[in-house]
């Protein structure tokens, strides 16, 4: 119980950061929207696997780099709350701005290998994945992973994001929801700002 606890905590903390809009949320969209379905689906499979050798790098490295320094620990947790304090405030402050897309611009066929190294470059490139990332494993996770829960988490973080830009690829297909979803903006923006907030808190007061 305890496992599947840490778990839902993990996917649901990693998962109100997929879905604030960011870079790849752009890029899924808009070639959702100029090019096909198809490739901004094989788009999300590569900010998948793309989240995926994150988490390996935040379990591995940060692991060791903790248990020679502790004090990195307490630094990264203060980091990781200040940045996403930062996200939050960005969130809520442009929550009334448009997400602007040239729907216009026609673009030739990309193959699903174009696609797939598309999204897995955008997610290598986000700042945004590596302090996450760090900062919600350290705070969740136990100090000991057996190879059954990092096997897990790897898959859940998977699931987050491939399914949520898959879904996001199929809905921004779809004019009608397209324009629903820039109707409700500031709504789900100011929501999502606000978990991010309270995650920060408990970054700051966890042990």
């Amino acid at each position: 119980m305890e496992l599947l606890l840490i778990l839902v905590g993990v996917g649901v903390a990693h998962l109100l950061a997929v879905v604030s809009p960011g870079p790849s949320l752009l890029v899924v969209a808009r070639s959702a929207i100029s090019t096909s379905r198809n490739a901004a689906i094989w788009t999300a499979l590569g900010i998948g696997v793309g989240s995926v050798i994150w988490v390996l790098a935040a379990l591995f490295g940060l692991h060791l780099l903790f248990a020679m320094a502790p004090w990195v620990y307490t630094g990264v947790k203060i980091v990781g709350a200040a940045y996403l304090f930062y996200l939050a405030f960005q969130l809520w402050r442009h929550a009334k701005v448009p997400m602007q897309f040239d729907a216009s611009v026609a673009r030739p066929a990309v193959s699903p290998f174009k696609s797939f190294l598309r999204g897995l470059l955008v997610q290598l490139s986000n700042p945004k994945v590596v302090v996450f990332m760090g900062s919600i494993l350290i705070t969740l996770l136990p100090p000991q992973s057996s190879n059954g829960l990092i096997a897990a988490l790897l898959l859940v973080v998977f699931l987050d994001e491939f399914v949520w830009f898959s879904f996001v690829a199929c809905a921004f297909s779809i004019p009608r929801f397209r324009e629903g979803y820039m109707h409700f903006k500031s709504i789900i923006d100011r929501v999502t700002a606000s978990c991010l907030g309270g995650l920060g808190l408990r970054l700051i007061v966890g042990r």
